[in-house]
Parts: C-alpha cells; sequence; structure tokens
C-alpha cells in the first residue's frame, strides 16, 4: 500500500506539540485525547524513553499534506481501510454484490415487460 492515504503523517493543524499524537490519532482512527493519554502514561512506563522517541517521530515523519482528504467521511473510510484492509475489501466485493443483484432484478424487469426486447435477445442467441 503506497497511497498516501495509508501513510503516516504528523497532524500540525490539530498539533499541541509536534503533530505526532494526532497524526497518530488520524491514522488508527481512535480520538486524539486517547493517544495523548497513552503517550503521557509511557512517559512513566518506559522510563521517559517515550520523550525521544516522540521527538525523533516528530522529525522523520513528513507532514500530513493539506488536501488528503475529500470529507470526513473519505477519511473514515481510509481509517478502516489501515485498520483491517481485508474487512474493507468484503465491504466493497459485498456493495459490489448488491449493486450487481439489483442490477440484475431491473434487467430482469424490463425484459419480462418488454417482449421485443425479449425476442430480440433471444434472436441474438
Amino acid at each position: 500500500m503506497n497511497s498516501p492515504r495509508t501513510t503516516l503523517y504528523r497532524d500540525k493543524a490539530n498539533a499541541k506539540l509536534m503533530g505526532v499524537c494526532s497524526g497518530v490519532a488520524d491514522y488508527t482512527g481512535v480520538q486524539v485525547k486517547w493517544v495523548r493519554l497513552v503517550a503521557f502514561a509511557s512517559i512513566f512506563f518506559t522510563g521517559a524513553w517515550s520523550i525521544p522517541a516522540y521527538f525523533i517521530a516528530g522529525v522523520i515523519l513528513n507532514k500530513k499534506p493539506p488536501h488528503l482528504y475529500k470529507d470526513v467521511e473519505e477519511q473514515k473510510y481510509w481509517q478502516r481501510v489501515r485498520q483491517s484492509p481485508q474487512r474493507s475489501a468484503r465491504e466493497i466485493r459485498a456493495r459490489f454484490r448488491d449493486v450487481d443483484r439489483r442490477l440484475a432484478n431491473v434487467e430482469h424487469y424490463y425484459v419480462t415487460s418488454n417482449p421485443r426486447l425479449s425476442a430480440e435477445i433471444e434472436r441474438l442467441r
């Protein structure tokens, strides 16, 4: 997955310090306050190793492009893709199957209600 929508970025628009926590929140779909709380708690659990890790991530990660998503719905879609690509693919396949089934129903209705079209199709076979 090399799409820019599946890459982890620093989110400077919603940043408190460097935008790492808001970028992780955007990437995972978790609320920013929970990511910040975990980041703060990790200071005590890792013996303060998370502080340099935060700053290193802030330097390494690219800044989030300003117009990465068209709207909130597209942002939530890409968050679901990043969380579980297989589930997203299943959902898309199910939607296509549903559209295909409905299209077949429309086609069947139109063909059966139009004997001239039905006869033309039979002649083509």
